[in-house]
């Protein structure tokens, strides 16, 4: 069979439902055949970032199931949710070569009905970093994650670390609210010179598409330093914002060094931390992040 055809025949495979009571009369029958089910939830303009958690997904369960869905709830600017890329096309095509059996791709009237009235909001994990720049959304997160979750009810849901504090707050909220589900985390895919792939990086010009490499490498030589011990976090996360400055970035929403549980901010690398950034370029937003393990003294 050639590539073209094989890829047809994968893409017949990918079944689309755009009903809550459709995903589940199909996870049902998944269910009912004693298979396990892995949700994997996406807003489109799928990348590689997307395509490793669906194969994380197959690896993990023997049903993959993708879920489709700019949600408004999340966008804490409106030029910025019209700005968001969609294409569905173009997203059944890859889900299908990547061995994703069923697309969930609701509309807002499905999601959010006349007179849906309830907000998810997990404390503390949410109130810094993004949660302090982007003022209501956490609770649009967690809202659509847990109807997610709920509708379709999965063994497992995949979530890139590239969001690490949207991991950090699915993951407590699953945890809080008993939802039995287990939440994996799945490590940020990078371009060949660092840049965290992200459906954004389409609206950087070919000039800044150059300078935004320099987020990672700010962010893997400050993390190398935090690591060592090699002088106070103040003083190396202030030259890492001067040398974002210097190539562009501005503003800079925050570089800081939190820890890898609960995101409480520290003052050094003393137990497994992650350094996070959120920084804009040339009106494009990116965020990035990347661990610090202390070395052992």
């Amino acid at each position: 069979m050639t590539r073209a055809a094989m890829q047809t025949a994968s893409q017949s495979e990918l079944q689309i439902v755009r009903s809550v009571a459709d995903l589940r009369r199909q996870v049902g029958a998944m269910r009912g055949r004693g298979e396990s089910v892995a949700l994997v939830p996406t807003m489109g303009a799928l990348h590689d970032g997307h395509l490793a958690l669906i194969r994380h997904a197959r690896r993990r369960c023997r049903h993959v199931v993708a879920s489709l869905f700019v949600n408004p709830k999340q966008f804490d600017r409106p030029d910025d949710l019209a700005a968001y890329p969609r294409d569905e096309a173009g997203d059944r095509e890859q889900l299908a070569a990547n061995g994703c059996d069923l697309l969930f791709a609701p509309g807002v009237a499905q999601m959010y009905p006349a007179g849906f009235a309830t907000s998810v909001n997990v404390a503390q994990v949410t109130e810094p970093l993004e949660g302090a720049h982007r003022p209501g959304h956490f609770a649009g997160v967690a809202t659509v994650v847990a109807k997610l979750l709920l509708q379709c009810l999965p063994d497992v849901a995949a979530f890139g670390e590239k969001d690490y504090q949207q991991l950090i707050t699915i993951q407590r909220m699953v945890r809080d609210l008993d939802i039995p589900v287990e939440i994996d985390g799945v490590p940020t895919v990078r371009e060949a010179d660092g840049l965290a792939l992200s459906s954004r990086n389409r609206r950087l010009s070919a000039d800044a598409r150059a300078r935004a490499a320099e987020i990672h490498a700010v962010l893997t030589d400050s993390a190398d330093a935090l690591a060592d011990g090699r002088g106070s976090a103040a003083t190396i996360l202030a030259k890492g914002r001067a040398r974002l400055g210097r190539a562009g970035f501005e503003p800079i929403d925050y570089l800081d060094l939190r820890a890898a549980d609960d995101l409480t901010q520290l003052d050094r690398a003393d137990r497994p931390a992650r350094l996070l950034v959120a920084a804009w370029l040339d009106g494009v937003r990116l965020i990035d992040n990347v661990p610090v393990v202390p070395a052992r003294r």
